[in-house]
């Protein structure tokens, strides 16, 4: 479950200070898919960011699987981001490494043996469509392909909860609806 308690968000610009969230509460049950739309530069990146604590809140409680984030030390946080992963609109692909092994990447940071990640990041392969990109780079791929990618990799550590800023608006309608099935 996430729970979400009187989040607030600001920013200090040149112009003063920005508030990005302001009192938000939200509880998302276990299983349930919540998506989070508005108007841009209205905070939804910000928001998601605050639940993994990429961003800290100013304010409010932020409170996943019954841990209160802020309350984390660096290390209990490492491990609970391993529980909470995130799919990025700008893909995030390492791109000195091979599809494979940018899957394997969360697998490694998490110290799973070398061939349990191996054969775990060939059967993500599979579920996304692209087996033959093993030993592909992400340059070589097309936008759809390094989304797909990143899916995999997101997906790697078998999250409790996957985060998801704007995965799919690079992409045509055709891919978007791909991925979106996915």
């Amino acid at each position: 479950m996430i729970e979400l308690q009187h989040l607030t968000k600001r920013f200090a610009t040149q112009g003063g200070t920005v508030v990005a969230l302001n009192d938000i509460n939200l509880t998302i049950q276990d299983g349930d898919i919540y998506g989070i739309i508005g108007m841009s530069g209205a905070g939804k990146s910000t928001l998601v960011r605050c639940i993994n604590m990429l961003e800290r809140p100013d304010e409010g409680k932020i409170i996943v699987n019954d841990r209160q984030m802020q309350e984390l030390s660096a290390a209990e946080l490492r491990a609970a981001r391993r529980e909470i992963t995130m799919i990025f609109q700008q893909f995030n692909l390492l791109m000195q490494r091979t599809c494979l092994r940018n899957i394997m990447f969360p697998m490694e940071l998490a110290k799973v043996p070398k061939d349990k990640a191996e054969a775990r990041a060939r059967e993500l392969l599979e579920l996304v469509g692209l087996p033959d990109k093993a030993e592909a780079y992400p340059a070589q791929l097309s936008g759809g392909q390094k989304q797909r990618i990143a899916i995999a990799r997101a997906l790697a550590t078998d999250p409790k909860v996957l985060l998801c800023d704007e995965a799919t608006s690079a992409l045509d309608p055709n891919t978007t609806h791909a991925i979106l099935e996915l």
